[in-house]
């Protein structure tokens, strides 16, 4: 670790407040009992992606307008980081919805728009793994971000004006739990967030480090070539 990444420092304590409150410090559900304990994971998971997915919207716009790298790297590692913390919404969720609705999965509006979120972000990840080429795969890759990204704020305020099944736990009367689950939801909203920054610092890092060793390799190729 840097000594600049001092602010890494808090993440773990703070992951084991979000599992104490998650598993000890919160009481059961009334009707779901201890099964209502994955929607503190299912919240912070999705709360991450959200921030992920915005980021690669911003850094993807940056990019098109700069043609600088660095944003390239950041919308890449952002996306990467969103559609793992998508898969465990998926995940999650699905295992709460055995339990609540008795079924696996069903074609809600809710469901339905995150699934296609997911296939739309992987087939990002897919497109930068088309071409070797780093301007051309960056400029494609940073247009399928931000039309992707459209359906994020459909997926998380649009789905409201249709008829789902999916819960809503902030309503306009407020958040509908009580107090401790409220506390654990948050606790667990923000140590999955921290988890996403210090993901993103990483894998920002490792992916400039990449295209640095290929611009090596590419004008060693070009000098060998030249001999």
């Amino acid at each position: 670790m840097r000594g600049r990444d001092w602010w890494l420092v808090p993440m773990a304590p703070l992951f084991i407040v979000a599992l104490w409150l998650n598993f000890i410090g919160t009481p059961d559900a009334k009707q779901l009992l201890s099964s209502e304990r994955i929607f503190y994971f299912h919240m912070g998971s999705a709360t991450a992606a959200g921030f992920a997915f915005l980021l690669a919207f911003v850094a993807s716009i940056a990019y098109l307008r700069t043609r600088r790298r660095r944003w390239d790297a950041i919308a890449a590692a952002a996306t990467e980081v969103g559609v793992v913390m998508t898969t465990m919404v998926l995940v999650s969720g699905i295992l709460w919805g055995k339990v609540a609705w008795g079924v696996w999965w069903t074609w809600d509006p809710r469901l339905t728009a995150t699934v296609v979120m997911w296939v739309m972000f992987v087939a990002y990840l897919l497109l930068r793994e088309w071409t070797d080429n780093p301007e051309r795969r960056a400029s494609y890759a940073a247009v399928l971000n931000i039309v992707a990204f459209f359906i994020v704020p459909l997926n998380y305020v649009g789905v409201r004006w249709l008829n789902t099944i999916h819960p809503f736990v902030i309503t306009e009367k407020g958040i509908a739990l009580p107090g401790m689950m409220q506390v654990a939801m948050f606790v667990s909203m923000g140590a999955f967030t921290y988890l996403f920054m210090a993901w993103m610092v990483v894998r920002v890092r490792l992916l400039e480090t990449e295209a640095v060793v290929d611009d090596m390799k590419d004008r060693l190729r070009t000098r060998l070539d030249a001999i």
